[in-house]
């Protein structure tokens, strides 16, 4: 005798909650409480009921995002370039912050498969959970800013981490600097790695050597270019120029020398890359990279229906370009 098929009834009663509360926490309704969609979840997941309500569905409702954190102007950008796009399609945008304390990449997997997810993009460094049950179900999935060094075989859109690194690099050699910092992001991150090896290429192409003492990792925020910028300002023969891997650890990098009452650019040359609205109300403004942010989300979208519509084949990977904008942060080397 077969088993009868799992109903919204028998998820509301094994959770303990209503049926109008089962069906707002599978549609993604903020007025669900976290504690509870995860509840809800779960006992979908073991009832078997989330794989079932989605055979033969049409995806066509809403686009995941997992952005890692959104307490910084390069994630609202993200969110920014993802929203218009999926209004531009007539489709929602529904964001979740994977370093949110409660987080789960497998309850989070379980959610969307639970829903009519038309795709997803991912905007995280460290989401390392069971993606295939996405893929052997259709929908299509997108890594964004992730760095060329990346080596899973998947749908990738960038930017040029590697040469914007390089020019801002470039630029302070050709200002006259030859002691250049260099605070990035965590070490096992690829877009991280890119732009380390940005800013050492193009310290042998300028002839200058590579020096492990001018190298720190942080964490793309301010506090890691805080701690970066205070070791590298702590050394006997502290550099004249500093290139930080975001705009925020740029700003860690303005507290730690307004602390140390140097003048910004006559005593330290700053770059930071990513070109946020930040760049322009600090003091002075921060020469930077830019990156087309919002075009990045907004890329990825696109290429979620092209996904959808491919019949298998290579996944696409696409990188835009960056830009350096030199503003007041930069400026040759004052005489020691």
């Amino acid at each position: 005798m077969a088993t009868p098929k799992p109903t919204l009834a028998d998820v509301a009663r094994v959770a303990g909650v209503s049926v109008p509360t089962v069906s707002k926490a599978i549609s993604g309704r903020s007025d669900v409480a976290q504690a509870t969609r995860e509840r809800v979840l779960s006992v979908m997941n073991d009832l078997g009921y989330a794989g079932r309500a989605h055979a033969g569905v049409e995806r066509d409702g809403l686009i995941e995002l997992a952005i890692g954190g959104i307490g910084s102007m390069w994630a609202l950008e993200i969110v920014r370039g993802a929203e218009e796009a999926a209004f531009r399609t007539g489709r929602s945008l529904v964001v979740a912050n994977t370093q949110h304390e409660t987080f789960s990449v497998e309850r989070w997997i379980d959610s969307i498969l639970a829903r009519k997810v038309s795709g997803v993009i991912i905007a995280a460094a460290h989401v390392d959970g069971d993606l295939s049950r996405l893929h052997s179900t259709g929908v299509p999935v997108i890594h964004l800013d992730v760095g060329r060094t990346e080596s899973r075989d998947e749908a990738q859109v960038g930017a040029t981490n590697w040469a914007g690194m390089r020019d801002a690099t470039r630029h302070m050699i050709e200002l006259g600097h030859t002691r250049i910092g260099f605070v990035g992001g965590e070490s096992d991150v690829p877009v991280a790695q890119d732009r380390l090896e940005g800013y050492t290429a193009a310290l042998r192409q300028g002839g200058l050597a590579v020096d492990p003492a001018l190298i720190m990792h942080g964490d793309f925020l301010v506090g890691g270019g805080e701690r970066g910028a205070e070791a590298l300002m702590s050394l006997d023969d502290p550099p004249t120029a500093i290139v930080a891997a975001s705009d925020l650890t740029a700003m860690g990098v303005y507290n730690v020398a307004h602390q140390r009452g140097l003048s910004i650019p006559a005593d330290l040359s700053v770059s930071g890359f990513d070109d946020t609205v930040l760049c322009e109300y600090l003091s002075p403004p921060l020469t930077t990279v830019r990156q087309p942010i919002s075009q990045m989300a907004d890329q990825a979208v696109r290429l979620l229906d092209d996904m959808a519509r491919a019949d298998g084949g290579p996944q696409p990977r696409i990188e835009l370009s960056t830009v350096l904008v030199e503003r007041g942060s930069t400026a040759a080397p004052a005489q020691r």
